[in-house]
């Protein structure tokens, strides 16, 4: 194992353990109709857990409720959570994907994190979940 991939050894095992704000949600009384709906994140920021500088990106998030929408004033905190975490573009994607379905039970869900340019290279990554 070189010295660089020791560098990385556990840096982020606590992420999926994170104790973020709860998103709310309320009652979708058009549960019986599918339609989608789309968020927007334009200022996210996180920090590399590497160099500890800031990371900038666009958070896109597209869903077809079931029984609950999403309350969008919890979910812009649970967004500013992430201003002074150290955590991977790949990881927070996936972490908000995984705690949206959780406070949420969407039918499908897709969220899109369209990272900043860092040292010459742009990230974009994908999550997605449907239900079965």
């Amino acid at each position: 194992m070189s010295d660089q991939s020791q560098n990385y050894d556990n840096l982020q095992n606590h992420i999926r353990h994170l104790q973020t704000p709860a998103i709310e949600t309320w009652e979708n009384q058009y549960s019986h109709q599918n339609y989608t709906i789309e968020i927007t994140n334009l200022e996210f920021t996180a920090v590399c857990p590497k160099t500890g500088l800031p990371d900038f990106g666009t958070l896109c998030m597209t869903y077809v409720p079931d029984r609950h929408c999403v309350e969008l004033k919890s979910l812009k905190e649970y967004f500013l959570f992430y201003r002074n975490v150290g955590i991977f573009h790949e990881h927070v994607v996936n972490k908000v994907l995984e705690d949206f379905v959780e406070a949420c039970h969407p039918r499908k869900a897709e969220v899109v994190g369209d990272f900043n340019i860092r040292g010459g290279i742009k990230t974009v990554v994908r999550a997605t979940y449907e239900k079965e």
